[in-house]
């Protein structure tokens, strides 16, 4: 594939390249944004004979193909792989890399739906695995035996927003010849680049800040090993979880403000952040960005910026946490992240429900919020009524 059937320059910086990589004009008609190709079949030129290799979608779409180059031009990788959502994604890598016997370290502090992957499907298939704080490299190493094939990590984490050196944990996967997958879902490849940071393979779910409008569901993986990324391409044929076309079409259609974007979610983060330090009723606050947080001198060095979550707890413990839920206006009640629109949450009993009990339970009286793009004036208001 050239360059130019890519529409991916290597010269171009990443806004450029979310609006051009892997989207060239349409040969046929000139539109400048590649169709949805809502179709299941191509005509053959005799057997065997296929245009630009298509036969079926579940193989290859246009329009996937469209969405795939795009991200691996983003995440500066060889092969991207999209998928119907993020746990599509984590389930074709984890049976692609993975065989009964093997081992597996994943955080302390992981999304609680990767931790139910592990936990209720993948351990049934004789996978083990094992918990360590990522952020501490030397707990990383210490939790890994001979049998360990891979290393998960979430930077930051979702909800307690953990930061984890990306680059001294791929130096520990290389030591012990293991892969290093980074789910880079809060980032986003425009904030951090894992792949240049020396890991394997990079996970995504598109659903969130790559889609950002919360009008999809998605997933990808990318890597910059191309024997690695034909294992992938083969398992996702094989396996069929993929992205349709028209979902495709809106990850794509999102990347392209991407970058605009996530510059308003930062900055109003960021100001949410520092209010919620200063507010009585606030016990904790967990923001990156925050000079008192304990990865903070991490994520200056491998993030752009510092992201638009951002988690904290309440006086007045679980009962009190879910009233200033409840009390929000402007911010939605919900689950995702990752959209223009503010939402909060109870991770406790919402999102992380399935890891109550266990090494990754959440503090009961956290509250996680997913800043958008509002005026941030408006949801500073909000918060601190609903915090009354």
């Amino acid at each position: 594939m050239s360059d130019q059937d890519s529409g991916h320059h290597d010269s171009e910086h990443f806004e450029t390249l979310a609006i051009h990589a892997g989207q060239p004009a349409d040969a046929g008609t000139g539109s400048v944004v590649t169709p949805i190709y809502q179709v299941s079949t191509y005509k053959q030129d005799g057997v065997g004979g296929l245009r630009g290799g298509y036969e079926y979608s579940r193989s290859a779409n246009p329009t996937r193909t469209a969405l795939e180059r795009n991200l691996a031009a983003l995440e500066g990788g060889r092969r991207g792989l999209a998928f119907a959502s993020g746990l599509a994604a984590e389930d074709c890598l984890l049976r692609t890399m993975l065989a009964p016997g093997d081992h597996v370290v994943i955080p302390n502090d992981a999304y609680g739906g990767t931790f139910r992957l592990f936990a209720k499907v993948v351990e049934r298939w004789g996978v083990d695995w094992s918990v360590a704080d990522t952020s501490d490299p030397q707990a990383v190493r210490d939790a890994l035996r001979p049998e360990t094939k891979l290393i998960w990590v979430e930077t930051p984490s979702n909800p307690l927003l953990g930061i984890s050196d990306i680059t001294a944990l791929a130096g520990v996967a290389r030591q012990a010849g293991v892969r290093l997958v980074v789910d880079n879902t809060f980032a986003s490849p425009y904030l951090q680049q894992p792949l240049a940071l020396g890991a394997d393979v990079v996970v995504h779910s598109t659903t969130k800040y790559m889609g950002g409008h919360s009008d999809v569901v998605g997933g990808a993986l990318v890597t910059a090993d191309e024997a690695l990324g034909e294992e992938l391409a083969y398992h996702q044929n094989a396996m069929g979880a993929v992205a349709g076309p028209f979902d495709a079409w809106l990850v794509s259609r999102g990347i392209k403000t991407l970058a605009v974007r996530m510059d308003r979610h930062c900055a109003n983060a960021d100001r949410i952040a520092r209010m919620l330090v200063a507010h009585p009723r606030v016990t904790q606050v967990y923001y990156p960005g925050l000079p008192e947080h304990a990865g903070h001198e991490v994520a200056a060095k491998q993030m752009k910026a510092f992201g638009g979550m951002v988690s904290f707890q309440v006086e007045g413990g679980e009962e009190a946490a879910v009233a200033v839920c409840d009390r929000a206006r402007l911010f939605t009640l919900g689950e995702s992240l990752g959209g223009v629109e503010s939402l909060i949450e109870h991770p406790g009993r919402m999102t992380h429900a399935s890891v109550a009990g266990s090494a990754l339970e959440v503090p009961a009286d956290l509250v996680r919020l997913s800043v958008g793009i509002e005026a941030v004036d408006d949801l500073l208001a909000d918060l601190k009524q609903a915090l009354r």
